[in-house]
């Protein structure tokens, strides 16, 4: 049992890990143009606008998926206990 929960919870965290990176990269390559029309002192507003929204739904969608991951880890912890707890009850009976 611990080991499957040890499992669990590495996987848990490779997969938070993975979006952070995924996320870090994700930021970097849509921040290119918009340094570019920034650095040409172009749409100064707009490319601060688009800078700020940009930044919110990339946040979002990778809060997100670490949302998932922590449902998904917390539902197979539970699926696991509920495991044991059968596997208990067939053993005392």
């Amino acid at each position: 049992m611990s080991n499957q929960r040890g499992l669990s919870e590495l996987v848990e965290e490779a997969v938070d890990q993975g979006a952070t990176t995924v996320e870090e990269i994700h930021r970097q390559v849509a921040n290119l143009p918009i340094t570019v029309l920034e650095q040409l002192g172009l749409f100064e507003q707009t490319v601060s606008e688009v800078r700020r929204i940009q930044d919110t739904s990339i946040g979002a969608i990778y809060d997100l998926i670490r949302a998932v991951n922590h449902s998904v880890t917390k539902l197979a912890s539970e699926l696991l206990d509920q495991r044991v707890d059968r596997r208990d009850d067939e053993a005392a009976a």
